[in-house]
């Protein structure tokens, strides 16, 4: 199985670092080049040379910029010119009480976590359809269908995200372009690090931190260890490549066994 992007350009939003980092990578192994993106122009710089390394001849360009405005992703994607894949991978979480969430976290976390993806959606579809291919990722979570009950926020915006990828996918009906969503189950980054430390003993060391969280918190998980970022990345890269032209519409699950569904 040869996953052929040569000649593709790929942009995946939040890529300097975790999940974003490794789909980067992986797209560039792949023969994409591709727009890393991030807030500032230092933070992508650093992460340019990082991808370098871990890529020997890899093609990784700057795309610095906010896209969860209007004027950043219009910037982003003007400097990325034509575009062939597009990773909406920007996220945000955090654990936070149910009923102490502000109307104002409400609407940060739907803002960055679904309009950025629709934002950009819409700016970069109508020309993958006049070209006739294009692949559009969005990456969700196992927590749009196991709403977690310390981040109902998060959990919402990843459930509107595959109503988006799936409504966009029907838009894009017939044209050689596909949408789909990537269900990633919880994944070990720096973030997510974090995150567990939040709700386990701080003191513990990682690896024991890691096996508390998943048995107290994720328990229903088949794989029992947080799934690293490059795992993630395989199959956005195969969902990106032209061998995927078949699977459009779909919510594909790479989460460990988490969701207890034959179906998402």
């Amino acid at each position: 199985m040869k996953l052929d992007l040569d000649g593709k350009t790929a942009l995946v939003t939040g890529s300097t670092q975790g999940i974003g980092a490794a789909i980067a990578a992986g797209l560039a192994r792949a023969g994409a080049r591709v727009v890393v993106n991030g807030r500032t122009e230092a933070r992508v710089a650093e992460a340019l040379q990082e991808l370098a390394g871990q890529v020997p001849g890899g093609e990784f360009v700057a795309g610095a910029g906010d896209v969860t405005t209007d004027e950043g992703a219009r910037a982003v994607v003007a400097a990325a010119g034509r575009l062939d894949v597009l990773v909406n991978n920007l996220g945000i979480f955090g654990a936070a009480e149910p009923l102490e969430i502000t109307d104002d976290e409400w609407r940060r976390y739907f803002e960055v976590n679904v309009l950025a993806a629709v934002r950009l959606t819409r700016l970069t579809m109508p020309a993958m359809i006049e070209r006739g291919w294009g692949r559009i990722l969005n990456v969700a979570s196992d927590s749009a269908v196991v709403i977690p009950a310390e981040m109902i926020h998060y959990g919402m915006s990843k459930t509107a995200l595959l109503g988006v990828s799936r409504g966009f996918a029907k838009a894009a009906a017939g044209t050689g372009v596909t949408v789909n969503s990537v269900l990633a189950g919880p994944t070990h980054t720096g973030g997510v690090e974090d995150f567990v430390h939040q709700l386990v003993e701080q003191d513990l060391p990682w690896d024991e931190a890691q096996r508390e969280f998943m048995k107290t918190h994720r328990p229903q998980s088949l794989l029992q260890r947080l799934i690293e970022p490059e795992e993630i990345a395989n199959l956005v890269v195969y969902l990106s490549s032209p061998l995927a032209s078949a699977t459009t519409g779909g919510a594909v699950r790479v989460d460990g066994g988490y969701v207890d569904s034959i179906l998402p």
